[in-house]
This record gives C-alpha cells, sequence and structure tokens, in this order.
C-alpha cells in the first residue's frame, strides 16, 4: 500500500454561517456548483467544505437572510516574502498528483501596471477644454489600410468622385471590441449576447479559435472570425459570412503555446461548430505548422484574401513579447491589415500557470514600440493596432489609443459586465454564474438579454467617459489623439521606462 505523508493545504477562503439567521432554505447548496455548501440531515444545519470554496461569493448573493460571509482564509503560513502561500500550495499539489498546475484569466502578480503611472494631460486657458455635451465629438474610427494619398476624379458635370482604390475596412462607431473568446471557453448565451451588443453599438465581437456557431452567421456583418494554429471550425462559409478574419499567432495569457479546451467542456453543438469530436480536449499546436518564416505568414494572409475575393480586412495576432515591434513590422510588410498586440495580463480561459505568470510583457511597453517601429520606417499607415489585454476601463482605453492604438478589444472586463467575479475557475467548467460553463444547469443562471443590455450599458458608458476625457484635452476626434503621447504623461517611472513608452515626465 502507498502511504502519503500529510500536507497541511489550506483552503483559500472561508465560508462563515450564522447558524442562528440560517433558515435552511438551501439556497446557497443548490448555487455553489463546486458543492463547497451541503446540507447535514443528521445536525439538521447548512454546512460548508471550505477546501472547495473558490472565493465565487455567489452563495453570499443567494442567501435571503445574509448569514453568509466569503472571507480569505485567516490561517496562512508563516510570512515569507520568497515563499509565499501560493508557491507553498502549488508545490504540495505537485507533489501529490504529477502535472502543470492549471489557471484562467489574467496574471495575478503584483507586477508594477504602467496605465496607473501615466497621467492625462488636461487643458485650460491657452488651448481651451471642449465640452462633449455641447460640441460635436468624433468617436468613429475605421481599421483597415490606409492609402499613401487620395486621388479623385471629376466627370463632365463637375462631380468629384473617387479615384484611389481603399482597401477593406471596418467601421467601428466606438473604437472598443469584444476581445477573442471561444464558443466553448464561453457558452452560446454569452455569444449570443455579444454578438447582439456589437451589432447594437455598431462594432464587432471576435469568435475566438472556436468556429462561429450557425446560428449567429445573421450577425456576421459584427463578427471577425479567428484563425489558429488548430483550424478549429474553419471552412468557406465561416469565412465568407464574416466581417473580418484575424490570425492567431499568439495570445498574451500564454504566448508561445498553444490554445485549450477541456474534453468537459466539448458539447454536442461545440462538437459540431469546431467540427471535433464530442468530449475531446482540443488542443492547439503551439505554432501554426505552415508558418515558420514571415514569407509563410504572407502566404496565409493572401490565401485568406484570396477565399474571400479581396473583400475583408485579414488581422494578425501576437503576444507582447520583447521582439514585438520587429515582428510587427515584419506583419505589416506580410500584408496584413491589422495588427493585435495582446499583453501579458491578458485573460485566458485555460493555461498553465508557469507561462500565464512568467511569460510575456506588458502591453503599454510592447504597444509604445511597435507604433514606434512602424513609423521609423513609414508603415503605421499600411496597418492598424488593436490594443488587447488587461484594459480595466475608460481610462486605460484613453492611454492605449495615445500611445498608438486605433482601438481597444475588451475581454475580461466584459465578462466581469456580465456577472463574472474572478474566481479563475474558467478552466474546471463549473463557472457558477454560468459564464465559462456549457453544463446546461449552470448556463441557465446567464439571462442572453439582461447579459447584452449589460455589455451596451458598459461600452456606452465608457464612450461618455472617453468623450469627457479627450473633451478635457482639447480634442474633438479619436484620431486626433491616436500617437499623440503629447498628452501624457509618466510619473515614478524610470528613465529608461519613459523612453520606451516615449513619455516626458509629469511636471516636464
Amino acid at each position: 500500500m502507498l502511504y502519503r505523508n500529510k500536507n497541511f493545504i489550506f483552503s483559500d477562503f472561508q465560508v462563515e454561517r450564522v447558524q442562528e439567521e440560517c433558515i435552511k432554505c438551501k439556497a446557497c447548496v443548490s448555487q455553489c456548483s463546486f458543492d463547497a455548501n451541503y446540507f447535514d440531515e443528521q445536525r439538521d444545519l447548512v454546512l460548508s467544505d471550505n477546501s472547495k470554496c473558490v472565493g465565487c461569493h455567489r452563495c453570499e448573493a443567494f442567501c435571503p437572510t445574509d448569514c453568509i460571509t466569503v472571507r480569505l482564509n485567516r490561517r496562512d503560513f508563516r510570512p515569507h516574502a520568497n515563499w509565499t502561500a501560493s508557491y507553498i500550495k502549488g508545490i504540495y499539489k505537485q507533489a501529490n498528483a504529477s502535472g502543470m498546475l492549471l489557471g484562467a484569466m489574467g496574471n495575478p502578480r503584483p507586477h508594477k501596471i504602467y496605465w496607473d503611472r501615466i497621467l492625462l494631460d488636461a487643458c485650460q486657458v491657452t488651448n481651451p477644454s471642449i465640452d462633449p455635451l455641447r460640441e460635436p465629438m468624433e468617436l468613429r474610427t475605421y481599421l483597415g489600410r490606409k492609402p499613401d494619398r487620395i486621388d479623385v476624379r471629376r466627370d463632365a458635370k463637375g462631380a468629384i468622385s473617387l479615384k484611389t482604390q481603399i482597401a477593406p475596412q471596418l467601421k467601428l462607431d466606438v473604437p472598443l471590441l469584444f476581445a477573442a473568446m471561444s464558443y466553448g471557453a464561453l457558452n452560446l448565451r454569452i455569444h449570443e449576447a455579444m454578438a447582439e451588443a456589437s451589432k447594437e453599438l455598431g462594432t464587432y465581437f471576435n469568435t475566438g479559435e472556436g468556429g462561429l456557431y450557425e446560428g449567429l452567421y445573421p450577425y456576421g456583418g459584427n463578427t471577425i472570425v479567428q484563425v489558429a494554429s488548430g483550424r478549429f471550425g474553419v471552412h468557406n462559409k465561416y469565412l465568407e459570412v464574416a466581417a473580418a478574419i484575424e490570425i492567431k499567432i499568439g495570445q498574451g495569457a500564454k504566448p508561445g503555446i498553444g490554445g485549450h479546451l477541456p474534453g468537459r467542456k466539448v458539447t454536442p453543438d461545440v462538437s459540431k461548430t469546431r467540427m471535433i469530436p464530442v468530449g475531446s480536449d482540443a488542443l492547439s499546436p503551439a505554432p501554426h505548422h505552415d508558418i515558420y518564416s514571415i514569407e509563410d505568414l504572407r502566404q496565409l494572409i493572401y490565401a485568406l484574401k484570396e477565399a474571400v475575393d479581396y473583400s475583408k480586412p485579414v488581422f494578425v495576432k501576437i503576444a507582447a513579447v520583447h521582439n514585438a515591434a520587429a515582428i510587427a513590422s515584419g506583419i505589416a510588410r506580410a500584408g496584413a491589415d491589422v495588427i493585435v498586440v495582446d499583453g501579458y495580463k491578458g485573460g485566458t480561459g485555460a493555461s498553465p500557470e508557469i507561462v500565464r505568470d512568467n511569460t510575456g510583457i506588458p502591453i503599454e511597453l510592447a504597444l509604445a514600440a511597435v507604433d514606434d517601429r512602424l513609423r521609423e520606417e513609414g508603415l503605421r499607415d499600411q496597418v492598424s493596432l488593436i490594443c488587447s489585454g488587461g484594459i480595466r476601463n475608460a481610462g486605460d482605453v484613453v492611454k492605449a489609443i495615445a500611445l498608438g492604438a486605433d482601438a481597444v478589444y475588451l475581454g475580461t472586463s466584459s465578462l466581469i459586465a456580465v456577472g463574472c467575479t474572478m474566481c479563475q475557475q474558467c478552466h474546471t467548467g463549473r463557472c457558477a454564474w454560468g459564464i465559462t460553463t456549457n453544463d446546461p444547469s449552470l448556463v441557465k443562471r446567464i439571462n442572453r438579454t439582461a447579459a447584452r443590455d449589460q455589455l451596451v450599458n458598459l461600452l456606452k458608458s465608457w464612450e461618455h467617459e472617453i468623450k469627457e476625457v479627450i473633451g478635457s484635452m482639447g480634442l474633438n476626434s479619436i484620431e486626433s489623439l491616436r500617437g499623440n503621447r503629447e498628452r501624457l504623461r509618466g510619473f515614478d517611472l524610470t528613465a529608461e521606462e519613459l523612453k520606451v513608452l516615449g513619455l516626458k515626465m509629469a511636471g516636464s
């Protein structure tokens, strides 16, 4: 018989219950998808198993007498700057059961967040601010390759028309898009909500690498379809129905590795959409096995353009890494219309924790470096830039555009808008809020119409805030903000960091 030494892995959370207030309605039992709450018939009490609590707080929200409080576990290991509790627990888990530690959402490490060290430079007297409530303000932008010059023709009657042929463009009424989150990683109700919200807002949602559910084809005009290394769900109709195509080379949460959808999430509908067997893990290869050079990437870009008769822009998505600027230069020369740069704070449905927490670089540094490189080489107008990964509010959006982005992808923030509490259990398929699960009993917890309204409300709120902020900077359009780093200042940053970001020190 094999005996194991006892490892004391303290639970991360404690469920505290005031038994005098508990009416034994068992709402917490039925609402907990991780079985942390249970009813003890012998003792006639509702109790909790703290070891199963993930801190989603759903039991708190649904308790009619407010007798439940979920807290961080007060018990912990002896304080140690190097050997923190998370590292110790990780070693215990791997010693008990060999394997990689999986995690979801973004990098939780307390690394420096550059957005919080960048300030907006407002106007006052000599360059007065603009009041968006009383003066026109333009947030519309276009994504796609722009011509170096515009030529026009005049007919016999003097009417002017455009002579220059413009490459396919995406028109965004707001510079915000829903990031790539696949069908399977999210359930159909969330995808439907994003599709409906995108149509109402005049923007787009990204399918991720899971294909597009056939029932969402009517929303193709507001859909960006993704072609990743696994080619899941990719076929002619999928490409033809979309407004744009995105080639996923890398992802900020897991640079250098492929995607992973656990088999427990592959239901019959997901299976049909992705074109894989029911219940099988969907593992994308780390590289595209037909791309080992910029020339290979160019071939795929033009193969996709040829497949849709050059009618749609083609995006290329890369992770923010140390040589992202050089990579972006090659992508622009390879014929891409839009480059997406995804930072290391970006979310994911499932990733090895060692990759999520230790690879990639901050999106702020990568974005500034990419924008600089493209401008230096005269390529900036040939390609649009989308910033992705860890965008938390409208202030981050404004700063991203001033650093060089044309638009911004929203991933985790859009999930929080529909109820996510960041318990980081997406990979388990047991999301208590019904967002990152395909369990029919849990999916019912999401009201599609309410989710759509929440997404619309979020983007409209940020739209108002963006207008207010850029008006305070003396600008009346988002195009006047793009790459305008004179309207930014840095503080609590080193000279080298300010140089990479292309910012002046606050006060200078």
